[in-house]
């Protein structure tokens, strides 16, 4: 039988995944209002101040990967030609 603490590391894990899986893939208006609770959370207990609350929020808003936004321009043509071959 596994120690105790062997399961404790696996759950954690696992729980950091699910976490990490229902956030990536939670609806961008939900994320944002998560974003700002947890940023509120973290000022109301003294882990940060005001300004980098509003970092944080800012940063846990952001959606990740190619295709999710139009602003960093990655995706874009690099010339007005390379629109017409596609």
């Amino acid at each position: 039988m596994a120690p105790i603490w062997q399961n404790i590391v696996v759950f954690l894990i696992v729980a950091a995944a699910a976490l990490y899986a229902a956030w990536r893939w939670m609806p961008a208006g939900w994320r944002r209002g998560a974003a700002r609770h947890v940023a509120a959370g973290s000022q109301r207990a003294g882990l940060v101040d005001a300004q980098q609350a509003e970092k944080l929020a800012a940063s846990l808003a952001k959606t990740s990967g190619c295709g999710s936004c139009d602003s960093c321009g990655s995706c874009a043509p690099k010339s007005p030609g390379d629109a017409a071959r596609r």
